[in-house]
């Protein structure tokens, strides 16, 4: 669990990325789960947009996928969502104190 200075300090961080993931209508399969544990495996820090129905429908898929890559949503605005898996192989990003 992030605590707000961690949660605001990888906001300040995955402000200038691009989103890496894409999610469409098709909605989650097991190919877009596996290319966003690749991506969090590498990165860390990887911003999704997903294209998908309403708020509702929006906030459930990306909830779904955060739980299948054993992830954590630091921000959502909108269609974009910013997630957080650290790499205890490679760590890439040192977060500060909770």
């Amino acid at each position: 669990m992030l605590s707000d200075a961690q949660r605001k300090y990888l906001r300040r961080l995955g402000h200038d990325l691009n989103p890496v993931v894409l999610i469409g209508n098709a909605g989650l399969g097991p190919n877009l789960v596996a290319e966003m544990d690749g991506a969090l495996a590498h990165h860390e820090l990887v911003k999704v947009r997903a294209r998908v129905g309403d708020r509702k429908a929006r906030d459930g898929l990306l909830a779904e996928l955060a739980a299948s890559t054993r992830a954590e949503i630091v921000q959502r605005i909108g269609h974009v969502a910013l997630f957080y898996r650290a790499n205890p192989e490679q760590t890439k990003i040192l977060l500060p104190d909770a």
